[in-house]
């Protein structure tokens, strides 16, 4: 559970109709087995000791009897296992009888949840046996009706009875476990939906659905979206081909969720068990960041019962969920062409707005024939196109120095034309020598005042052209340039309107690339495809230094590190927090094959290192359009002092530091 990572499994044990003795045995067979390979949390479906087709048999004293026995020995015989089981069974309780889920922990039954909602439909008429176990859900949650005790045959100390229970594990509080059976997540406001405002952040739902057409895939976003919206992993346990077939099929359709992702599914029919990690941590730190995550009332007002879970030591889960080496950009074909299209209409939506705000009827850019100028230039011209503006108020301007190749002049000349822009290249060498001699700079010396002088003046053209035409400066620097700092203070840094500032590195090609696959290919549109494609094939450099033999001296991640382990970690430190370390695991897990953890864990600690001493520069960074869920405008995305120590964050680094043999 290190890291806040629990690994959970879902199953449907083979069972026979009436039999608890018999289904027990393979409840038992199935808890070993999920046990050994580490869940923490198991859920068996809906009155898994009996079944749920039993009809009126639930009404006969041997099966009620039965299901009590039943449940003893499974609690006997899972007592050396250091998980946390959900079975169901028939119990009486008060008089009454209950479709009950029982929560067993080393060898104890620690509560007893039964359903809220009892279906009395045609093909399930359960309100003919079972009571509701909380009528106070139809009214309004906060309602009288609390827990209560039921004394089971088998055990000296009373157990809670009631829906109102969250189960807390001592080591890690953010996995806190209630209850849902069948039925209650189908219903308008699902009883999960107050579990998690009591602080739930796991929910079990044993289940018995039957399988019709098309119901499946209801299912799954039933799952899906209850994920979602309570911010919890989603366990779904479903009764599968072992229940009567009288008048239905059960389909065992299991599946495991996470804030509205599937992160495991067994298709109907196959009878799988289903077994993966839920980030705990990752959902604590996603309700943490909305503050609009509710809180109906606090658990005691609401009648909570919270049990504290004494698990064993914390040790490492191993990780059998896939971290994406991209988080910012869909694997999938179809949902990155959907990604692309959605963020090119929210940057050029924006600028729209800022034009039209303004008054401007010319924009200027600085076109370096790198990616970020190109998609700014791209952005621009939808942006022109789209509010009736004649593309010849875009002044692409081209501004050769020391450090310029062949190569990004000539895709920069051609991109102006091509697109239809009013072109212009400016010559800045002389002027930089100039102003190296008005300091008393040495040309010779090639440090941070030889590379920034270029981007300075280089700026200063821009915003002078930009009054001389009555237009904006349009902004070509993307969001991971900014969280390393990898910009000239007062030189690229500085815009009137940035338009990539929320765009990740990672995800600036495919916006390129997503843009050349559309050009088509013919005429214009396939002579600005050759050019996107050798934009895009061109490494990424601010050109500042003097080319070798006519090539690219200066390669951008050859001094900051990988744009991709880079974007990887910014996605993972600003969406939710993470510690230093567990990002790193991920990062090993994700990027095995491509970084070795020694090269991986150097560049995470460049990225801190420049991510907190650069915060001066997104300080104060131009307006531009939000793109995503990560940002880093000082205006609401990142409220961060520009004088914070990363201490912290560098001890918790040095803990599994890999020159040490500390990996983890």
């Amino acid at each position: 559970m290190k890291d806040g990572f629990v690994k959970v499994g879902v199953c449907s044990p083979d069972l026979k109709v009436a039999d608890p003795l018999y289904n027990c045995a393979k409840m038992v067979e199935k808890a070993e087995v999920l046990s050994g390979r580490g869940a923490k949390l198991v859920a068996f479906p809906e009155l898994s000791l009996t079944g749920y087709t039993c009809g009126d048999l639930f009404l006969q004293e041997p099966l009620l009897q039965g299901a009590v026995e039943g449940l003893e020995k499974f609690a006997r015989e899972t007592q050396t296992l250091d998980s946390l089981f959900v079975a169901g069974l028939p119990l009486t309780h008060q008089g009454r009888l209950f479709n009950v889920a029982a929560l067993v922990f080393r060898g104890k039954v620690v509560g007893l949840v039964p359903k809220s909602h009892i279906p009395t439909y045609s093909e399930f008429y359960e309100g003919r046996h079972f009571g509701s176990g909380n009528p106070a859900f139809r009214e309004g949650y906060v309602g009288t009706e609390g827990n209560t005790a039921h004394k089971l045959p088998f055990q000296e100390e009373p157990v809670c009875f009631g829906v109102k229970q969250i189960f807390i594990c001592d080591k890690l509080p953010e996995f806190a476990v209630a209850v849902e059976i069948c039925e209650d997540l189908w219903v308008p406001v699902p009883p999960s939906s107050y579990h998690a405002m009591a602080g739930a952040t796991v929910i079990v739902n044993p289940s018995a659905s039957d399988e019709v057409t098309g119901k499946a895939a209801y299912r799954r976003e039933l799952v899906k979206g209850q994920s979602a919206r309570t911010v919890s992993g989603y366990l779904y346990a479903d009764a599968d081909g072992g229940e009567s077939t009288t008048d239905l099929v059960h389909a065992g359709h299991n599946l495991i969720a996470e804030n509205g992702m599937i992160l495991a599914e067994s298709k109907p029919f196959q009878g799988e068990d289903q077994i993966t990690e839920l980030d705990v941590k990752k959902l604590a730190a996603e309700r943490r960041r909305m503050t609009t995550f509710p809180v109906y009332a606090s658990p005691e007002q609401m009648g909570y019962e919270k049990h504290t879970l004494c698990f064993h030591a914390m040790e490492q889960t191993g990780l059998t969920r896939t971290f994406e080496k991209t988080p910012f950009v869909p694997q999938s074909q179809m949902n990155r062409e959907e990604r692309c299209r959605e963020i090119l209409n929210i940057q050029s939506a924006g600028l729209e707005k800022r034009l039209r705000h303004t008054g401007c009827k010319s924009a200027v850019i600085g076109l370096s024939g790198g990616l970020d100028s190109t998609l700014a230039l791209l952005v621009t011209i939808r942006a022109f196109d789209k509010l009736g503006l004649d593309r010849k108020g875009i002044v692409s301007v081209t501004m050769p120095c020391f450090g310029t190749t062949d190569r990004t002049y000539d895709n920069a000349v051609e991109l102006a034309k091509i697109l239809g822009t009013d072109f212009r290249e400016i010559d800045i060498q002389e002027a930089v020598k100039q102003h190296f001699a008005d300091i008393g700079h040495d040309i010779a010396v090639h440090d941070i005042t030889y590379e920034n002088g270029q981007a300075r003046e280089r700026t200063q053209v821009l915003m002078n052209i930009a009054n001389q035409v009555g237009g904006l400066v349009i902004g070509t620097g993307d969001m991971s340039e900014l969280a390393l700092g990898w910009a000239t203070y007062n030189g690229d840094h500085m815009s009137m309107y940035g338009v990539n500032c929320s765009v990740p590195k990672t995800l600036v090609r495919y916006l390129v690339q997503y843009y050349a696959d559309s050009s088509g290919d013919a005429g214009e549109g396939a002579a600005l495809k050759k050019v996107l494609y050798d934009v895009l094939d061109t490494p990424v450099s601010p050109e500042l230094l003097p080319p070798e033999n006519g090539k690219i001296a200066q390669k951008t991640e050859d001094i900051v590190g990988p744009y991709e382990l880079h974007d990887f970690f910014l996605y993972y430190v600003l969406r939710f927090g993470f510690m230093p370390s567990k990002i790193f695991r991920m990062a090993v897990y994700a990027f095995r094959g491509s970084y070795g953890p020694e090269t991986i864990y150097k560049w995470l600690y460049t990225f801190y290192h420049r991510f907190f001493r650069q915060q001066f520069k997104r300080s104060c960074i131009p307006d531009g359009p939000k793109v995503g869920a990560v940002a880093v405008s000082p205006r609401g995305d990142l409220r961060m002092p520009s004088d914070a120590s990363d201490m912290a964050w560098k001890a918790d680094l040095e803990k599994i530091n890999p020159s040490r043999g500390r990996i983890v």
